[in-house]
């Protein structure tokens, strides 16, 4: 009985087609899966400058002594780290007024986590109490230009931004990603500091603090290194 070669015919005959099928159907796949490869590895640079950014505020938070006023000292892990004043031992009292450091942390009611990190940093580098300065890139020192508010309130004394605005803008940066998004936000209200009319202002005179930014080295009081 002769056998019939019609079945393997058939199939060479089809299976060209069956390949091509089975490749465009395993195309989509593959591409989805490269893209996620090729998108994972490029995010992976970005989360590391992010988690660097928050690592260097992390020292310069620590090395500047922001815990010293403001809860914990030096010990990121001490109860009240960053979260503003808990007893009177740590208020400032400036000819008849009190002034309270502020809760640091992230926390939404009692904190600064209502503020982006560019309050943040205008409030570093001007002095700007950042509930009263909108998000917006300052551009000048002079009140009512550059968008620099034309009624001022500052932060209360003794903080001492005067000397931080001369700072790096990668280093306020850093600070504010570190107070942003490093510490834990922690629930403790403290009550506003006590002021003068014009939160201030009055002791942030350039005949008082000096000119920002620094003037350039060396000055009539400098001399160039030999």
């Amino acid at each position: 009985m002769r056998r019939s070669t019609d079945g393997p015919r058939i199939l060479m005959l089809c299976l060209p087609v069956l390949l091509v099928v089975a490749a465009a159907a395993w195309a989509p796949s593959f591409r989805h899966s490269a893209v996620g490869v090729r998108g994972a590895g490029a995010s992976r640079p970005a989360d590391r400058a992010r988690e660097d950014q928050i690592a260097r505020g992390r020292f310069l938070v620590i090395s500047h002594d922001c815990g010293g006023c403001h809860g914990g000292g030096s010990d990121p892990t001490a109860t009240g780290w960053l979260d503003g004043v808990r007893d009177s031992t740590q208020e400032f009292h400036i000819g008849p007024f009190i002034t309270r450091p502020k809760n640091l942390t992230p926390d939404v009611a009692t904190g600064t986590g209502s503020f982006t990190e560019r309050q943040i940093v205008n409030s570093l580098r001007y002095g700007l109490r950042p509930e009263e300065t909108p998000d917006v890139e300052i551009t000048s020192t002079v009140p009512g230009q550059g968008n620099f508010p034309l009624h001022p309130h500052y932060l209360a004394v003794p903080m001492p931004w005067p000397a931080w605005r001369h700072m790096p803008d990668q280093d306020l940066w850093a600070i504010a990603a570190y107070l942003k998004n490093g510490v834990k936000p922690s629930r403790n209200k403290v009550q506003d500091s006590e002021g003068p009319p014009d939160f201030w202002a009055g002791e942030y005179t350039v005949a008082k603090i000096g000119a920002y930014p620094i003037p350039a080295f060396p000055t009539t009081k400098e001399k160039a290194g030999q």
